[in-house]
C-alpha cells in the first residue's frame, strides 16, 4: 500500500525475525511449564476440604509467575516478527505439553500398549517440529514500521475494510445460528473464536509495536489509535475466553485444542497478509514452503491431540486379601492406590470372614423356646449389648 514504510530485506529483517521467533518459542515453553506446575499443585491437593488451598502453595504461585512471563514474551514477539510467523508457533506449546505429560505420567504400560498409545504422538511431534522449521525458514521477511501513522493508513485502507465487513457478516451469521438455532457445534463455536482472534492478533501486534517504539524513543502513546487498538484487544480477548469456556463445557479439551489451533492460526495468517501485507514481497516458492510447514504443523497437532488420553471419572473398588484381611483400593481398574494383595472382591464390610468358621448357636431347651417376651419389655439389656 502506498505511503507505508517497510524495512529492507537484509540483516536487520532476519535479526528481527529471529528475535521474535525466539521470544515466541520461549514464551510458549514457559506457558506449558507453568500449566504443568499448576496442574501438579491441584493434583497434590486433591481431596482437601478447602477448595482454595492451592493459593497457599509455592508451586501454584511459581506457575502463575511463569505464565505471566510467558505471555509477556509472546506479546513482545509480535512487535518483532510477522503475524504469519508468530501465530503457528503456538504448536510449540502443544509439543511441550505432550512431552511434559509423558514425563510426569504415572501409569505403567506394557510395551505393546505403550507403542500403541504413543507412536502417533511421537509422529505428531516430528511433523510439528519439521513444520516449525519450514515456516520459520520460509516465512515473510518484510517488516512494516508500526508507527501510529502507518497503522491508521492500514485501518482506513480498502483491503482491511473489506475484510472487516466480511468478517462481521460471518460473525453475525454464526452468532445467530449459535444463539437462535442452538447450533452449538464445536466448529461453530471455534469459528467465532477464530474470527475474534484475527482481530486480536492485529491489535496485539499494533499495541506491542507502538509500545516498543515508545520505549526506543519514538513516542506513540499520544496517538488515539493506540488506545483504540488497546480497547479492541481487551474486548476481543474477553469474548474469546467466553466462547472457549462454553466450548470446554460441551467438548473434550484435546479436540478443542486441535480445532482451535488450526482455525485460529489460519485466520491469523490471513489477517497478517491483509492488514500488514506480509506476503506482498514474497515469491511463490517461499509461500508454498511456508504453507507446507503450516500444514505439517496442523497434521502434527492433530496426531498429538487425537492420541491424548481422555479423563475418566474416578471409579474405585476395594479388594480384600483372603488370608490377611487387608483392604486394597483400586482406581480405574488397573492401578492400586494401596498395595495390591490380589485378593477377592468384597462388597460391604471391609473385614473378610470367608475363612472363619461359622459360630455355633447355643442350644436352648423346649421351655426357653416357649417363653414369649412381652412387647413392652426390652429384648436385650444394655449389659448384653455391651458384651456383644
Amino acid at each position: 500500500m502506498a505511503g507505508v514504510e517497510y524495512t529492507a530485506v537484509g540483516g536487520d529483517s532476519y535479526t528481527e525475525n529471529l528475535i521474535g521467533t525466539l521470544l515466541a518459542i520461549f514464551g510458549n515453553l514457559l506457558v506449558s511449564i507453568s500449566v504443568s506446575i499448576q496442574k501438579y499443585s491441584h493434583v497434590t491437593l486433591a481431596g482437601t476440604k478447602d477448595p482454595r488451598a492451592f493459593y497457599r502453595t509455592k508451586t501454584w504461585w511459581c506457575g502463575l509467575v511463569l505464565t505471566v512471563l510467558g505471555e509477556a514474551a509472546n506479546f513482545v514477539s509480535y512487535a518483532f516478527a510477522p503475524l504469519s510467523l508468530i501465530a503457528p508457533l503456538n504448536a510449540v506449546s502443544v509439543i511441550a505439553s505432550s512431552i511434559l505429560g509423558f514425563i510426569f505420567l504415572r501409569e505403567k504400560w506394557k510395551p505393546k500398549e505403550f507403542l500403541k498409545r504413543y507412536v502417533l504422538s511421537f509422529l505428531g511431534c516430528i511433523l510439528t517440529v519439521a513444520g516449525t522449521y519450514l515456516f520459520a525458514t520460509f516465512g515473510p521477511n518484510y517488516h512494516q514500521k508500526l508507527t501510529a501513522e502507518n497503522i491508521v493508513k492500514q485501518v482506513v485502507g480498502w483491503p482491511f475494510l473489506l475484510y472487516v465487513f466480511l468478517e462481521i457478516i460471518a460473525f453475525c451469521l454464526l452468532l445467530y445460528f449459535y444463539k437462535q438455532r442452538n447450533a452449538n457445534h464445536l466448529v461453530v463455536i471455534l469459528l467465532l473464536v477464530a474470527l475474534l482472534g484475527s482481530v486480536t492478533v492485529i491489535t496485539v501486534k499494533a499495541v506491542a509495536g507502538m509500545l516498543v517504539l515508545s520505549v526506543q524513543g519514538t513516542m506513540q502513546l499520544n496517538y488515539p489509535i493506540f488506545y483504540v487498538m488497546f480497547v479492541c484487544m481487551v474486548t476481543t480477548v474477553v469474548f474469546q475466553a467466553t466462547f472457549l469456556s462454553q466450548a470446554t463445557h460441551l467438548y473434550d479439551s484435546s479436540m478443542i485444542a486441535c480445532v482451535n489451533y488450526i482455525l485460529s492460526t489460519s485466520f491469523a495468517i490471513v489477517a497478517g497478509a491483509i492488514f500488514y501485507l506480509e506476503f506482498n514481497h514474497e515469491d511463490i516458492l517461499h509461500i508454498c514452503m511456508f504453507l507446507l510447514g503450516c500444514f505439517s504443523c496442523f497434521l502434527g497437532v492433530f496426531l498429538i491431540t487425537k492420541n491424548r488420553k481422555r479423563l475418566k471419572a474416578f471409579e474405585p473398588y476395594v479388594t480384600m486379601d483372603m488370608s490377611q484381611g487387608i483392604p486394597t483400593i483400586h482406581d480405574k481398574g488397573w492401578r492400586a492406590v494401596q498395595p495390591d494383595y490380589n485378593g477377592s472382591f468384597s462388597y460391604g464390610a471391609l473385614v473378610n470372614n470367608d475363612s472363619v468358621a461359622p459360630a455355633t448357636l447355643p442350644e436352648l431347651d423346649h421351655d426357653q423356646l416357649a417363653v414369649t417376651p412381652s412387647p413392652t419389655a426390652a429384648p436385650y439389656s444394655s449389659a448384653d449389648l455391651k458384651n456383644d
